[in-house]
């Protein structure tokens, strides 16, 4: 993460004929639209002619991740993350935009955070968890004991 007393990187974006310059830091998310994307910044949304694959390409370095194949987000604006039975994850962002995180880019959740505490098993993968299963069902059977799952 940046210092404060560094300037935020700026990104320079054309909206109706002008060149706006916007600080990365007040930007949200990016949302891909078709051939365009969507800056979301203070209430505020700005198209521009971009796929999404190039700007991601460039904000990843300035700490935005993918959650989705048409969606970034600032990760300094996270506030929240949860898993869903699917096996994808919900992702609250200040203000309380909500946005789901698909299994393909999962992964990218670690890096919210330089580490993690109590949050052990949050990221369990399929394999860890049937590993567990196995060993759980291959105890002796007590008699009257149902295993809730």
């Amino acid at each position: 993460m940046q210092a404060r007393n560094q300037p935020s990187p700026r990104v320079a974006i054309k909206v109706k004929g002008k060149i706006l310059f916007i600080n990365l830091r007040d930007v949200v998310s990016v949302q891909a639209e078709g051939d365009y994307v969507s800056l979301q910044r203070n209430g505020n949304s700005y198209l521009v002619r971009e796929l999404i694959s190039a700007v991601a390409e460039q904000l990843e370095p300035q700490g935005f991740i993918r959650i989705h194949r048409s969606i970034l987000v600032n990760t300094s604006f996270v506030e929240e993350i949860r898993p869903y039975p699917t096996g994808e994850y919900g992702l609250r962002v200040t203000g309380g935009k909500e946005y789901t995180v698909t299994r393909t880019y999962k992964k990218n959740l670690k890096s919210l955070a330089e580490f993690w505490i109590g949050a052990g098993g949050f990221f369990h993968d399929g394999q860890r968890s049937s590993q567990r299963e196995q060993a759980t069902n291959s105890s002796v059977a007590r008699p009257g004991f149902a295993p809730s799952w």
